[in-house]
C-alpha cells in the first residue's frame, strides 16, 4: 500500500512540479504601473529598474571628500561612484491581484529584491515592507486581501550617499504571489543538510515547520527523488510539536555526490496531508549531497578534498548594465 502511495505522489509531482492542489505560485511579471511622483504614470514589467533609461549625469553621485588613503588632505569633488544614473528619489508601482471566488487560506507577496526601502499596503492597508535593498522578505497579505481583483501598491525610496556603487532602483528582481491553505509548510523553513557522504551511503538531516496546524493528526512525508525522478529515499515523520516542526533523517544508498564537476541534483519533496489524507500542501527543493567543512591545517574542504576557491567579488547583479 505504501509503495502505491509514493508512486501516485511521484506521478503527480511530475505534472505539477513544486505545486500542490491547494497551492498556487503565480509570477506578477505583468500589468504594472510605474510612477516617480505618484501622479504620471506608465506601463513596465516586473523586473524593472527606473535608472538604466538614464540619463547619465555626475550629480547623482557626487560628492566633496579627501580620501585619506590617498594622501589627501583637502576634500575636491568626486563622481562616477555609481555610474551616474539617476537612481536617487523615490518610485511607485501599483497592479491588481486576483483573488480566487473560494479562497480562504493564506497569501503571501514574496519579494526577491526591492531597491530600496519597500513598503507594500494592499488594498490601502499598510501591510509590510523591509528596510534593506538587497534582500529578499516576504509580507503576508491574508487578512487584507477579499476574492476578487485587489490593489497592491509598493513605494520606494533611495537616498543620496547610501551606496558606493550602482546599487539599481524599483523591483528589480521578481514577486511571486503565493497562495496556500491555512495549513501549510513554512515555504522558508525547508531545510537540508547532508551530514555523512561517502561512496556507499549519504545522510541527509532535513527541517520543515507547519505554519497554522492546529491538529495532531496531521501526516507528514519526506522523499528524495534523483534526477530521474526515482524514489532513493523516504520517511514518514511524527512532529516534534503539536505546532508540526519536523527534524528526520534520510538515508541514501550509493549517493550521487555534488562537486562543481558533478553537479548532480537530487529533488527533496515535502508534502503535508490531514488526518483524513486529505493533500494540503507539498513543496520542493533541489537538493546536493555534499559536505563542507573549514579548519585551520586544511582549509576549505568539500567532501572531504582541500580545494581553491574560485572567483570574483561581484556588487549587485548589474545584468541590466552590462
Amino acid at each position: 500500500m505504501k509503495r502505491l502511495l509514493i508512486i501516485s505522489l511521484v506521478a503527480a509531482l511530475a505534472v505539477t512540479g513544486s505545486m500542490a492542489q491547494g497551492r498556487t505560485e503565480t509570477l506578477l511579471t505583468d500589468d504594472w504601473q510605474f510612477s516617480r511622483d505618484g501622479q504620471t504614470w506608465s506601463a513596465v514589467s516586473v523586473p524593472h529598474d527606473w535608472a538604466i533609461s538614464g540619463p547619465f549625469d555626475k550629480k547623482w553621485d557626487l560628492q566633496r571628500v579627501a580620501i585619506v588613503q590617498n594622501g589627501e588632505t583637502e576634500a575636491t569633488e568626486k563622481s562616477g561612484r555609481s555610474g551616474a544614473l539617476p537612481w536617487i528619489g523615490e518610485g511607485f508601482y501599483k497592479r491588481t491581484i486576483s483573488i480566487p471566488a473560494d479562497f480562504n487560506g493564506h497569501a503571501e507577496l514574496l519579494f526577491d529584491g526591492a531597491m530600496a526601502q519597500p513598503k507594500v499596503s494592499v488594498n490601502g492597508n499598510a501591510a509590510g515592507g523591509w528596510v534593506y535593498g538587497y534582500n529578499a522578505f516576504r509580507v503576508d497579505i491574508t487578512k487584507f486581501v477579499h476574492p476578487g481583483d485587489n490593489l497592491l501598491e509598493v513605494s520606494l525610496r533611495n537616498m543620496e550617499e547610501s551606496s558606493r556603487w550602482y546599487p539599481g532602483a524599483g523591483i528589480y528582481r521578481p514577486v511571486t504571489l503565493i497562495l496556500t491553505p491555512a495549513t501549510h509548510i513554512d515555504d522558508w523553513s525547508l531545510f537540508a543538510r547532508t551530514v555523512a557522504l561517502t561512496a556507499d551511503k549519504a545522510e541527509l538531516q532535513v527541517d520543515l515547520a507547519v505554519a497554522n496546524s492546529q491538529s495532531s493528526s496531521s501526516k507528514y512525508q519526506l522523499m528524495l527523488l534523483d534526477a530521474r525522478g526515482k524514489d532513493v529515499a523516504h520517511t514518514e515523520p511524527t512532529a516534534l510539536r503539536p505546532e508540526g516542526n519536523i527534524h528526520a533523517t534520510l538515508t541514501v544508498r550509493q549517493p550521487q555526490a555534488w562537486s562543481p564537476e558533478t553537479p548532480y541534483l537530487y529533488k527533496l519533496v515535502a508534502t503535508l496531508t490531514s488526518g483524513t489524507d486529505q493533500l494540503l500542501d507539498r513543496k520542493t527543493v533541489s537538493v546536493g549531497l555534499r559536505t563542507v567543512r573549514v579548519g585551520r591545517e586544511h582549509g576549505f574542504q568539500l567532501n572531504g578534498q582541500t580545494r581553491k576557491l574560485q572567483g570574483v567579488c561581484l556588487h549587485h547583479d548589474l545584468g541590466p548594465l552590462g
